[in-house]
């Protein structure tokens, strides 16, 4: 039958394809239905068609999957944070495996690599250590309210709906942060609120509050507050920045970033700090980190520690190795690996994560490890040692194709390579199937409630 924009049709979801919408076929044409999972009997409205597939919105639940849990939080499938909360968790770690399979079969062209089964977050609600609230100037609706008639434009601080970058919902709670994450949200919504200073309007440009930025450290329960605002006016800011450290004690670093740049990034051209210390302090295993309001760190603090385990397992160290960390960051990695190699060598683009990571070396003695500031592009093909064992750990882009040939030209006898998306990964993975067999590949789950998925695979030279 031949779909049409607009139409209604009754569908089974047969299953749920990489990036979270439920899919299935009509005779032979992919059908990709939002908010469903496998099982689920709905009617739908086609909302877009395109030469090889469509795209529809449940319009009525017929018959709900035995796969779906009810979500707790009431903003679920409304909000971006948290898209699978109806998905029992037991099966979204099992769907995450399986988008992880398909990935290599389907773009790596790799039909028989072990992909074992996924590791699983310790904590899958309050899992998060940092949160990022978006002020506007009028609140998004839940659909439940479309329907009540004009209403005075209201302030928001929030999460964006999906897909967009002005709407804005008003989050009394979100479950994904440690719950005194939620109770310093509600107090700071009402202070920019009553503060007679406006909320920034994403369309306009115009206002003063931008964003609520909250920082959690697992280890010692520690709370930065970082209050992102347009221009700097002490005089507002100061008073909610007392009035957070006297009413909670764990709350020990709050920060103002000023930005009056447009774009719609919770990062300050410069930064106040208006009580406690600049930086808070968090562990993996062993090991101390810094985190100034504005550092790179893992999102999920105990589900890092077992990223890194798998790493540091599959990089078989025995002492002798020097090691080649890509793409360090803030060098977590590569501090977590230095006690069992000879030398690690991390190369990063961004400066200050570089300086980050040197500072963090010093914090937990380390003494084996050196950072090169620059392009990997670039800084590669200069690099003054040959690395036994090479660890990449790539943006969501994947690696660029001239650094896929100057690793084959490296020729390393290891390869661990640490993604955050199975697509490029496995694009990546064809590239160098010719100079090296995946071993094994182990998904991780850093991200309860959401389809994405952090995998690590292990690369033998053939």
């Amino acid at each position: 039958m031949g779909l049409k924009k607009g139409q209604l049709i009754d569908l089974e979801i047969a299953q749920i394809a990489f990036g979270g919408k439920g899919i299935t076929r009509v005779d032979g044409f992919a059908v990709f239905v939002d908010q469903t999972v496998p099982q689920d009997r709905v009617t739908a409205r086609i909302i877009k068609k395109k030469k090889n597939y469509a795209e529809a919105r449940v319009v009525e639940m017929l018959q709900p999957s035995p796969l779906r849990v009810p979500a707790l939080s009431p903003y679920s499938g409304v909000c971006g944070g948290c898209k699978w909360q109806f998905l029992g968790y037991e099966h979204q770690i099992a769907f995450k495996q399986q988008h992880v399979r398909e990935a290599f079969e389907h773009i790596a062209l790799m039909k028989d690599v072990p992909v074992h089964p996924t590791i699983g977050s310790e904590k899958v609600f309050g899992y998060r250590n940092k949160m990022e609230f978006s002020c506007a100037t009028r609140r998004w609706r839940m659909p439940e309210e479309m329907g009540e008639g004009e209403r005075p434009d209201e302030p928001a601080l929030g999460l964006h709906v999906p897909g967009t970058f002005d709407k804005v919902l008003d989050i009394e709670a979100c479950l994904l942060q440690p719950e005194l994450g939620n109770r310093i949200l509600s107090d700071v919504k009402r202070y920019m609120k009553a503060s007679g200073l406006p909320m920034y309007g994403l369309r306009s440009h115009e206002g003063f509050w931008r964003f609520l930025v909250l920082r959690h450290s697992v280890a010692y329960d520690h709370w930065m507050v970082n209050i992102v605002t347009a221009s700097e006016q002490r005089g507002a800011v100061q008073p909610l920045a007392d009035m957070l450290v006297e009413k909670y004690p764990a709350v020990v670093s709050v920060v103002n970033n000023i930005s009056a740049r447009s774009a719609s990034i919770a990062i300050g051209e410069y930064e106040l700090l208006l009580a406690g210390q600049p930086v808070i302090l968090e562990r993996i295993g062993p090991f101390e980190f810094e985190l100034s309001a504005n550092s790179f760190f893992q999102t999920n603090t105990r589900g890092a520690h077992r990223l890194y385990e798998t790493v540091k397992n599959y990089a078989g160290l025995q002492g002798s190795e020097t090691v080649l960390d890509l793409y360090c960051g803030t060098g977590t990695i590569a501090i977590y690996l230095a006690s069992a190699a000879k030398e690690v060598v991390g190369m990063e683009v961004v400066a200050g994560a570089v300086e980050d990571a040197r500072r963090n070396c010093l914090r937990n003695g380390v003494d084996n490890c050196r950072f090169i500031v620059g392009d990997i592009r670039r800084t590669l093909p200069e690099l003054d040692v040959r690395p036994d064992v090479l660890i990449i750990d790539p943006p969501r882009s994947g690696m660029h194709e001239d650094v896929v040939k100057q690793v084959m030209a490296l020729a390393p006898e290891r390869i661990v390579y640490v993604s955050c998306n199975p697509a490029t990964m496995a694009r990546d993975m064809l590239l160098l199937k010719e100079a090296y067999t995946v071993a094994e590949v182990q998904p991780v789950d850093m991200f309860p409630h959401t389809f994405h998925i952090e995998a690590v695979a292990r690369l033998v030279k053939r």
